[in-house]
């Protein structure tokens, strides 16, 4: 197999490409797991344990540090982490800007801590690639442009492997969200090397259980294959209006001033906690979502219920958005589609 259509053309640096993407996976598993670690871990589970007052107002309060980070630590930074990423893709030759990525992964330790309706992957990914663009200056400028994301897609797909525990999934991901050209096929190898290295570190770490278990050997049949196109229908349409609700969350985010959104925001992931305890006696409504999943692959569920904690969720992801919360949008997404499945 010829290597020198899918690695940079970089001339004899290119040797080094590997190596570093190797490092850059392995430096993103490290910090991915430490990200997921303390905030998972050491912060949302232990808030799970306190009253739901609690619960119910932590969000807000998270909220409000991550607006804090972001002004004065971040020097007004947006909370942006994947946009940023695919942002800088097409800036070619523009390295990220490496001062605001403390601010970030601090406010999205502080969003999804708390309580936050975003996923891990976003700050994920943005932590992989900051290590790839630090890395890239470590092995010098490349002599053609295109050529200058190499690390940082590398290490984009390394944090997004880390993080879902699936290394082919973290180099699609990294490649096809800002793809455009067929420039990106000689990052694949660098993605893959990387990818592999992040999952593999961050399951030293943090063990290879799933994000969620399917089990058991269903039934198939045309019936099955009907629902399944009726399902990706409504799956279309309804991500249609998701992206158009967190469209304007972001404009609000980046429009309206922290004083005023975040007290508004605060207050809806307050009335969705509320809710979903009194609906569900669990806080369903907050949090990156599994144990939303768990919900769902749980038999028996009434229609009514399902469409409720659809609309809760929709309700709170659209919320941290709109009050300057950091984290992803993917898991989100993968929520409301289960929920429909369930439906």
């Amino acid at each position: 197999m010829d290597l020198s259509a899918i690695l940079p053309r970089s001339g004899g640096s290119s040797r080094r490409v590997l190596p570093l993407a190797a490092v850059t996976g392995v430096l993103t598993g490290v910090g991915v797991a430490g990200f997921e670690w303390l905030t998972r871990e050491q912060i949302f589970e232990r808030l799970l344990d306190t009253p739901l007052a609690v619960q119910a107002l932590a969000p807000a309060i998270g909220l409000t540090v991550a607006a804090l980070l972001l002004w004065y630590l971040g020097g007004r930074a947006n909370p942006a982490t994947s946009d940023e990423y695919i942002k800088n893709f097409h800036e070619a030759g523009q390295p990220m800007d490496l001062r605001k990525v403390p601010a970030r992964m601090l406010a999205g330790v502080a969003t999804l801590g708390t309580g936050g309706a975003l996923g891990f992957e976003g700050p994920s990914l943005y932590l992989g690639a900051s290590i790839g663009t630090a890395l890239q200056r470590v092995r010098g400028p490349a002599p053609r442009r295109e050529d200058s994301k190499v690390l940082m897609v590398a290490g984009a797909a390394a944090g997004v492997a880390a993080i879902f525990k699936a290394p082919a999934t973290g180099a699609v991901f990294a490649l096809e969200s800002p793809y455009r050209d067929d420039n990106a096929r000689r990052m694949l190898l660098p993605a893959l090397l990387a990818a592999a290295c992040g999952y593999v570190t961050a399951v030293a770490f943090l063990g290879t259980d799933p994000l969620f278990t399917v089990q058991g050997s269903p039934p198939f049949d045309f019936r099955e294959l009907g629902g399944a196109v009726v399902l990706g229908l409504l799956c279309g349409f309804g991500a249609r209006g998701f992206a158009w609700s967190l469209d304007r969350a972001k404009r609000v985010a980046a429009g309206v001033g922290p004083l005023v959104r975040v007290p508004i925001a605060g207050a809806a992931l307050c009335a969705a906690a509320l809710v979903s305890a009194w609906l569900y006696g669990d806080d369903l409504a907050l949090g990156s979502g599994y144990r939303t999943l768990a919900w769902v692959t749980e038999p028996n569920h009434a229609l009514p219920l399902i469409g409720a904690l659809f609309a809760l969720r929709l309700v709170a992801t659209t919320a941290t958005v709109a009050g300057g919360g950091v984290g992803g949008l993917f898991i989100p997404l993968v929520i409301a589609g289960a929920l429909l499945g369930d439906g």
